[in-house]
């Protein structure tokens, strides 16, 4: 690990991302570059500002380039020419999703690899879980408004009155979400949890609820909750679809309606047959999303940058 500085918060796609644009950060990352002597570098949103534009910039030898962004871009909308013309020093392009793909491919052209993302399962199929007396929905994820969180606080009115609710995670929507639901004692606010606790949180629900509105390219979320074992509800997004299948690794409900996302994590809690079929299914598709795969993958990809860089 080579530390190159630290990050702003910068907004991007409805969320937040950690940028580092900063000169001294620049001046590192042509540090480790010059040093290391790298073989390939492979950079993650390569136009972000910060380490992977210098890269991009900069490093005359293999490039890699992995997009995950989804939806819209004004960077890539203002700055087109200079991002295309960034873009063309990649040697290998790829996406983790066709979303992804696409906002890439429309904005700086060229071909992608649709390699999505990678899970290192055991930590989360070997969590001890974590004890609860009452059926459990657990949400991950930060807490603003594309996340869908007031969405699934909303289909409180028609969940059991028996129901638990953990919310992990944190973000500019939390006080005002708690609240909305001061005093009702089905919801426990966890905050930031580290990841040992979020497996075991993951591993001790009853289901996992991802009531997304939009802005998803992958749904990570969804993997870990099936490396859990955990039966999934989820919003029917193109992003989550790259992951799960309505009524066979989660039940997928139209974003944003409280009434239908109730309706879904009730039939779950209610038929363990259903819960069952699911974690059956989403164990066998995080397997095929393993860290492991996906690293043999991009062993081949750098094979062939290396080759296109003439190395």
């Amino acid at each position: 690990m080579i530390p190159l500085g630290n990050t702003m918060a910068a907004l991007a796609n409805g969320s937040v991302a950690p940028i580092a644009p900063d000169f001294p950060c620049a001046l590192r990352t042509i540090r480790a570059l010059r040093d290391e002597s790298f073989d390939v570098v492979h950079l993650h949103e390569p136009l972000a500002p910060g380490p992977t534009l210098t890269s991009v910039t900069v490093w005359p030898g293999p490039l890699v380039g992995t997009f995950h962004a989804a939806g819209t871009s004004a960077a890539y909308r203002w700055l087109r020419p200079l991002t295309r013309h960034l873009g063309r020093r990649l040697h290998l392009r790829c996406a983790v999703s066709d979303d992804a793909r696409e906002l890439a491919a429309r904005s700086l052209g060229g071909h992608y690899h649709l390699m999505g993302n990678g899970i290192d399962a055991e930590p989360f199929a070997k969590a001890t879980p974590w004890p609860t007396e009452e059926p459990t929905i657990v949400f991950v994820g930060r807490h603003e408004a594309r996340k869908g969180l007031g969405v699934l606080l909303a289909a409180l009115a028609h969940l059991p009155r028996q129901v638990r609710i953990w919310v992990v995670g944190d973000g500019p929507e939390t006080h005002r979400l708690q609240a909305e639901v001061a005093g009702d004692p089905r919801v426990e606010w966890l905050g930031r949890l580290i990841e040992e606790e979020k497996a075991q949180r993951l591993r001790g629900a009853d289901v996992l609820c991802a009531p997304s509105l939009g802005g998803e390219s992958f749904g990570m979320v969804l993997l870990e909750g099936m490396a859990a074992h955990t039966p999934i509800v989820a919003s029917d997004l193109p992003g989550y679809r790259n992951v799960a299948r309505h009524g066979c690794e989660a039940i997928l409900v139209p974003p944003g309606d409280p009434e239908a996302l109730g309706r879904a994590l009730t039939r779950v809690l209610a038929e363990p047959s259903t819960a069952a079929a699911l974690v059956a299914a989403g164990d066998a598709r995080a397997a095929t999303f393993s860290m492991e795969r996906l690293a043999e993958r991009y062993l081949d990809l750098y094979q062939i940058a290396r080759a296109r860089a003439g190395r």
